[in-house]
């Protein structure tokens, strides 16, 4: 609260006093009051205090220089003329002034009083409402959100058929599913060497529809047409091919008849790639030179009868990373390719082995593109430094093959199906030729 000190009641001889009574003189005995009125904060008077003052001889005309004793008085009523109170906020109940009339000449009590020691206070700075300002919004504590229930658990349910198309549109077979992968290869020989017939090449290819497609080396024994209507059966392709050039080109016709259906047309999307020879740099059958010449001229009659998928050539990796002209005449790079005749390979390499050959032949080709025609691990037969040949070993290369070609499994073919009873072993095949065989018959 503010403290305001209103003097009053200073009657001066000559003064208000003197008009009252109509007397002067030299000395005047004069009854002062002090009044203390309290103010709250808009300057509303809410109480007074008052201190009557007892006078001494006041000498005329110094005043000022009179010593005054203060005797505190409370609650006393105050004669004199009070300031009037200053205009209450319309908010706020008006407090009655006190009941006086203003006494001519005594405008200087309205003065706040003077302590002899201290100096007069500045008179009050006139109160200027102030414009209402709007209330500041707190800003709102970021709390975390609670954790959302987990969802439950509903089966996945199965996609809704499309809609029937106006014109049906062919389905593939029913063992043309999307989980199979890879390739694999296959020899229609019996152990005699004697070809087999049309039911066992069926047999065999039952066995071998988890795989997208198959893979054969010849045209002997009409196995080219054999495997192309078993593979039909179920909607696998066929990679085929010439073994060799010693009946180049005549052989290429058994490709044209082989795609020829029962009605007299040609079907030609049932075969995946026509190979011209098999590793013929590698063992010496051909030189580099002839093979690109055979390839390019296989392309051209091919294309005439109708043909338009890939022509290549098949060789090592070794071959291919030497004499990269071989892939540039074919449409692809197809590399053979096994660890187990790198001795310082365990089976579990045999897919992270592959895949890096197969980049490293793409490189020396100019960054064309590479399929690994072959691969494998044998399960019996003689070691190679660390690469050991077993059933078990078998199967952990074949898992790492199948592994590390997950993401491309068009580009393996595994070797090989059965086991090739009808081979030949040597000590440069470790004595393992025969033994290559995935599936056990």
């Amino acid at each position: 609260m503010k403290r305001l000190h209103l003097a009053l009641g200073l009657f001066f001889a000559c003064g208000a006093y003197a008009e009252s009574q109509g007397q002067c003189s030299g000395e005047v005995q004069t009854q002062t009051s002090e009044v203390v009125v309290w103010v709250n904060e808009q300057g509303v008077p809410i109480s007074t205090e008052t201190t009557r003052i007892v006078p001494t001889a006041v000498p005329q005309g110094n005043p000022a220089a009179v010593p005054q004793v203060s005797i505190p008085k409370s609650n006393l009523e105050v004669k004199a003329n009070v300031p009037a109170p200053i205009e209450p906020k319309k908010d706020e109940p008006k407090q009655d002034a006190p009941d006086h009339k203003p006494v001519s000449g005594i405008h200087r009590a309205n003065r706040p009083h003077v302590h002899p020691k201290h100096p007069a206070p500045a008179p009050p700075a006139p109160l200027v409402p102030l414009p209402k300002l709007p209330k500041p919004e707190l800003p709102k504590a970021q709390l975390p959100k609670p954790p959302l229930p987990p969802l439950p658990q509903h089966p996945v349910l199965p996609l809704q058929p499309h809609p029937p198309h106006p014109v049906p549109h062919p389905h593939p077979g029913p063992n043309a599913d999307s989980h199979r992968q890879f390739g694999i290869s296959y020899s229609p020989y019996k152990a005699n060497r004697a070809c087999k017939s049309q039911a066992e090449v069926n047999e065999d290819l039952d066995k071998l529809s988890d795989y997208k497609f198959i893979r054969i080396y010849g045209t002997d024994c009409d196995q080219t047409k054999l495997v192309v209507n078993a593979a039909r059966k179920h909607n696998m392709k066929v990679f085929a091919g010439i073994y060799d050039l010693t009946d180049f080109p005549a052989s290429l016709k058994t490709f044209g008849e082989a795609a020829t259906r029962p009605d007299g047309k040609r079907d030609w999307s049932v075969f995946h790639t026509i190979s011209v020879g098999n590793e013929l740099v590698n063992g010496g059958m051909a030189s580099p030179g002839d093979v690109v010449h055979a390839v390019n001229q296989a392309r051209t009659i091919l294309r005439g009868q109708g043909y338009q998928g890939p022509v290549v050539t098949v060789d090592t990796f070794s071959v291919l990373l030497k004499h990269p002209e071989l892939c540039k005449a074919s449409d692809y790079c197809a590399a053979n390719c096994h660890a187990f005749f790198d001795a310082t390979k365990h089976p579990q390499n045999a897919g992270p082995y592959a895949i890096e050959q197969a980049r490293s032949v793409s490189e020396a080709a100019g960054g064309k593109h590479t399929m690994i025609t072959e691969s494998g691990w044998p399960h019996a037969g003689q070691s190679n430094g660390a690469a050991v040949p077993s059933p078990e070993n078998q199967r952990i290369a074949v898992e790492s093959l199948r592994k590390s070609f997950a993401h491309r499994s068009d580009d393996l073919v595994l070797f090989t199906a059965f086991d090739d009873l009808w081979k030949d072993d040597n000590r440069w095949t470790f004595n393992a030729e025969r033994f290559w065989g995935i599936h056990r018959q």
